[in-house]
């Protein structure tokens, strides 16, 4: 099962064309995500969020164009994301695929916490199946394997980003290699380049964010 999952963020950027792609696919609308959906002719199975940036007129558009709907408190701790994905672990099951799109947001708290929450549970069962992305980046989260990751049209540049201590991380492919490298946590580390189509990286202990972004 495939769940794509509309956040909050510039949700404006989003060009109609991705959200018309709604052949049979589970579509959940987050806050102004929702909005957009219904905007956009596609009815969420689940619309989540407090609204408090939307008006009595756009909330009730939800409302009646959302199969179902959790509103939240504005005071909650959760982003919008984390939110909405508790939800659809509660509601759907063997899923085996969540596409975030919009989740990086302009805020540097939510950016961050929605890169964090996949070390929590539940999360952490799904690390290796939410994919995050807005118009210039696609982050992606690993457990301890190998793995070949294809370069996304435009999108040159990586980075390995530890988000716990990460033993053996081996980049062989890339513009710079590294050879079973430890890292404690906190750390950042340096982006690098595909230097092809496609670029290879392993690790041992740990979990890892990728990232590919534009220049």
């Amino acid at each position: 099962m495939e769940i794509n999952l509309l956040v909050g963020g510039p949700v404006s950027e989003w060009p109609a064309e991705l959200l018309k792609k709604n052949d049979g696919q589970i579509w959940i609308g987050a806050d102004r995500g929702a909005l957009r959906l219904v905007q956009n002719g596609i009815q969420p199975a689940i619309a989540i969020g407090d609204f408090d940036s939307s008006t009595k007129e756009e909330q009730d558009l939800v409302r009646r164009n959302s199969k179902k709907i959790y509103t939240a408190k504005p005071e909650k701790d959760d982003t919008d994301t984390e939110l909405a994905l508790k939800i659809v672990f509660e509601n759907f099951q063997n899923i085996d695929r969540i596409n975030i799109f919009g989740a990086t947001g302009g805020r540097i708290d939510h950016l961050l916490a929605n890169l964090f929450f996949v070390l929590r549970k539940p999360f952490y069962e799904y690390a290796d199946k939410i994919f995050i992305f807005d118009r210039f980046n696609t982050i992606n989260f690993y457990k301890p394997g190998t793995y070949t990751i294809q370069k996304e049209k435009d999108k040159k540049y990586l980075a390995f980003v530890p988000l716990t201590s990460v033993e053996k991380l081996s980049l062989v492919d890339e513009k710079y290699r590294l050879d079973e490298k430890n890292f404690n946590f906190p750390v950042s580390l340096a982006s690098n380049e595909f230097v092809g189509e496609k670029g290879k990286f392993s690790f041992t202990t740990g979990v890892v964010c990728v990232i590919q972004s534009k220049d």
